[in-house]
């Protein structure tokens, strides 16, 4: 019941309003479904068997994928990862099912921070050395995504360069020159890892380029322009220096349409510039260079 001199329309007003901030208020109900899932996982998670495991890795997976509110959170607190780094060096059944839950898990910063100590930063970079095409695509994305956000990151970065990340990936380019899946992903991952980020949602297209050197690979990315006037543009050179010895320099441009030098009246032919990102002109331009001739083929990636 209501004051009898409060006007009807205010009383409707005030408990529409009343039923909008309750509802934007309510409080968080846990997901019984993927907490299910995450303890059958840590109980059963160290003995890796496959039938057991798999359902509960399927379930987690599209959770994260469907961006289930809190699930991200969940995940964190269910103490999962270091069986997931375990599964990925495992190298059974569940290898591929992980990597495509490590992946999506990529995305989530509250989860990426806690995968060095989790043991899945060594277990990615092992998984590089697999054949299977489809592993390496989810692994070496994985690692593109944890690099991504470079200013909140750097642990990480440092860690991934440390233990041969670079060198790895471009062991994949050498060894699968015609799969352009593949390709993407580890040129992203490249300038990831270089500080020079390139988004997923940028729509880069990779093209091989002609190299000018005996032993070099050339390639350049070009996103779509922006506002019809500019485009960012990457080229990655891989020159091998010596035996299993590799150099990889990434520069960064940006393109301009003709259309945009004509409304400045510029008569230049080149439409190329270097593109600064502001704040840190050092991304530029950046030479690596890395050696995989110590890298092991065990689990061990000590240099």
């Amino acid at each position: 019941m209501g004051h009898p001199n409060v006007p009807l329309s205010y009383k409707q007003a005030r408990a529409h309003r009343n039923k909008h901030i309750s509802n934007r208020l309510q409080p968080y109900t846990p997901n019984d479904n993927l907490n299910n899932a995450l303890g059958a996982i840590r109980v059963l998670g160290v003995e890796l068997i496959e039938d057991e495991l798999k359902p509960h890795l399927i379930t987690v997976l599209a959770n994260i994928r469907e961006k289930k509110k809190g699930a991200a959170e969940q995940v964190v607190i269910s103490g999962i990862l270091p069986i997931l780094a375990l599964s990925l060096r495992s190298r059974g059944p569940l290898t591929l099912l992980t990597a495509k839950l490590v992946a999506e898990l990529a995305k989530e910063s509250v989860v990426r921070k806690g995968f060095g100590d989790a043991g899945l930063v060594t277990a990615l970079l092992s998984v590089l050395t697999s054949t299977n095409e489809e592993l390496l695509i989810y692994a070496a994305r994985a690692i593109s995504r944890m690099s991504y956000d470079n200013c909140k990151s750097t642990k990480q970065q440092e860690l991934l360069l440390r233990r041969g990340s670079v060198p790895r990936l471009v062991a994949i380019l050498l060894r699968f020159p015609d799969k352009e899946a593949l390709e993407e992903v580890c040129l992203m991952a490249l300038c990831n890892l270089s500080g020079m980020a390139v988004a997923e949602e940028a729509g880069m297209i990779w093209e091989r380029g002609v190299p000018v050197r005996p032993g070099e690979c050339v390639f350049h990315g070009v996103s779509p322009h922006t506002c019809g006037f500019a485009s960012s543009v990457k080229l990655i050179r891989v020159l091998q220096w010596g035996p299993s010895q590799y150099m990889v320099s990434i520069e960064d441009f940006q393109r301009c349409s003709s259309s945009f030098w004509n409304l400045h009246g510029n008569k230049r032919a080149v439409h190329w510039f270097p593109f600064f990102n502001l704040g840190s002109c050092s991304n530029m331009f950046k030479v690596i260079k890395f050696s995989t001739r110590n890298i092991p083929r065990t689990k061990s990636l000590k240099t």
